[in-house]
């Protein structure tokens, strides 16, 4: 069987039930799902997903509690103590995460926000998060191409707009004038690759690239046009900012989205909006 990996998601078999829970299958002694953790309907033979981690005594335990953050990634998360030899975090789990003093930027407090990545601690076996993420993140060899659909998380600002975090690895500008709604410090979005520039920089775009986020962006104004009795007050003369708080594209992503509903026939154009056209 495959080795079950701490800090993360794994699918595991029930192979016994205790008075306090239920052992999974790892191919060893088993992990324990403690019993408040286990669905009502489970029983000795079925596979569940579950998240793998220490427990205080320094046991790996199971859970369906979602975690805010597997190993690898990348998250916001609050500090909720801190002591001498580090911080612990709150991740959404019954035992918090675990930052040492020397993996922090600037010293942690209680009840900051801090952005930190998970890792398996080499000595321990157990899961930890530093605060120093930009040594860990690298363009030098990219796992990206253009038009790559990419996880992103904001970064920090920059001149240019934000620089972002993308699939956990790179980093990226998402420039200003691609920008249509209030971005915060840890924000996980879903963009794609707009284009790699020499020494392999990226620049960024949220939303789905090319055909594939019109085709989206068609059914939601369709959507909306349904649910307002077939009329929008919007056209190519409305306040961008207005366009993106209501339909949640670009002024240009609308401008394009309704010209090609226009070309089938689906919509048409007023002036003071778009109709929708009977089919």
């Amino acid at each position: 069987m495959e080795p079950v990996l701490v800090g993360c998601y794994n699918e595991l078999k029930v192979s016994r039930k205790v008075d306090f829970g239920f052992y999974l299958d790892n191919g060893e002694e088993g992990i324990l799902l403690p019993k408040r953790f286990a669905p009502s309907t489970l029983k000795i033979g079925d596979t569940i997903r579950v998240f793998v981690y220490h427990d205080s005594d320094n046991r790996l335990i199971a859970t369906t509690q979602v975690a805010n953050a597997s190993v690898g990634e990348i998250a916001l998360l609050k500090a909720v103590a801190i002591t001498r030899q580090g911080a612990f975090l709150d991740w959404g789990l019954m035992k918090d995460l675990f930052v040492p003093t020397s993996k922090q930027l600037g010293g942690m407090r209680e009840g900051g926000m801090y952005l930190v990545k998970l890792y398996l601690d080499e000595m321990t076996g157990r899961v930890a998060a530093t605060e120093k993420i930009e040594q860990l993140l690298s363009n030098e060899v990219l796992t990206v191409k253009e038009l790559d659909v990419v996880d992103l998380v904001v970064y920090r600002k920059s001149e240019l707009g934000y620089v972002m975090i993308v699939n956990n690895k790179h980093t990226a500008i998402l420039h200003s004038n691609e920008i249509f709604k209030e971005l915060n410090i840890g924000d996980k979005l879903t963009g794609f690759v707009k284009t790699i520039k020499p020494e392999n920089k990226l620049d960024v775009v949220l939303g789905k690239p090319g055909f594939g986020r019109v085709e989206d962006e068609q059914e939601k104004i369709l959507r909306l046009l349904h649910e307002n009795d077939g009329y929008l007050p919007y056209h190519d003369k409305s306040d961008p900012e207005e366009i993106y708080n209501f339909f949640g594209m670009s002024k240009k992503s609308f401008k394009m989205t309704t010209g090609t509903l226009y070309k089938q026939r689906k919509i048409e154009f007023t002036q003071t909006g778009i109709k929708l056209l009977e089919s």
